[in-house]
């Protein structure tokens, strides 16, 4: 039996069936906790391999870059549901995104991934203007950093933040300070 490959509209590599599965789970994960009002939409470049990474994640473990966006965001996970805590973020009107929505396939190269990354860009600044809709778009990527003129030129109708030119490391800087950016505290809206 031959295993039928697709291209996956989520990051544009050839899917097999189980990578179409995975991807339409992430998707229902992250759709459930999306704000009507998107604040800060918080794009990253390629969705974390782990589940317990991706912050939409059902079961709440808040790993790696889901944890450190809570962090960053002042969301406190310990004794909270997860549904909590994303409740919580939801609340604050922020959204979590990536270029990439899924991981990159098993022995992909870092060039190949910034190859996919520059490929489905067109796509993803088309879901940001037609479908969500932020007040603002906060790039937390390093794999964003030579893109982020694209978004600015993209007429995405919001402010798009950056820290001195290129990718606003959220993650990595005070969480007050990446708060009040994605939150527009410094933003004159």
């Amino acid at each position: 039996m031959t295993n039928i490959l697709l291209r996956c509209d989520g990051c544009g590599q050839m899917a097999d069936s189980a990578h179409l599965s995975r991807r339409l789970r992430r998707l229902e994960w992250a759709t459930r906790f999306r704000p009507v009002h998107i604040q800060g939409l918080l794009v990253g470049g390629i969705a974390p391999a782990r589940d317990t990474e991706f912050l939409y994640c059902a079961d709440g473990a808040f790993a790696g870059e889901a944890g450190n966006v809570l962090k960053a965001a002042q969301i406190a996970v310990e004794g909270k549901a997860a549904e909590a805590v994303l409740g919580e973020f939801q609340k604050l009107g922020l959204m979590l995104t990536h270029v990439l929505e899924c991981p990159l396939a098993e022995g992909m190269s870092e060039a190949e991934g910034r190859g996919l990354i520059e490929k489905q860009l067109p796509r993803t600044l088309a879901r940001v203007r037609r479908s969500l809709k932020p007040k603002r778009v906060v790039l937390v990527a390093g794999e964003l950093a030579g893109l982020a003129e694209e978004f600015r030129r993209a007429n995405l109708e919001c402010a798009v933040l950056v820290d001195g030119g290129e990718v606003f490391g959220g993650v990595g800087r005070g969480a007050e300070e990446f708060r009040a950016v994605a939150l527009g505290a410094r933003v004159g809206e």
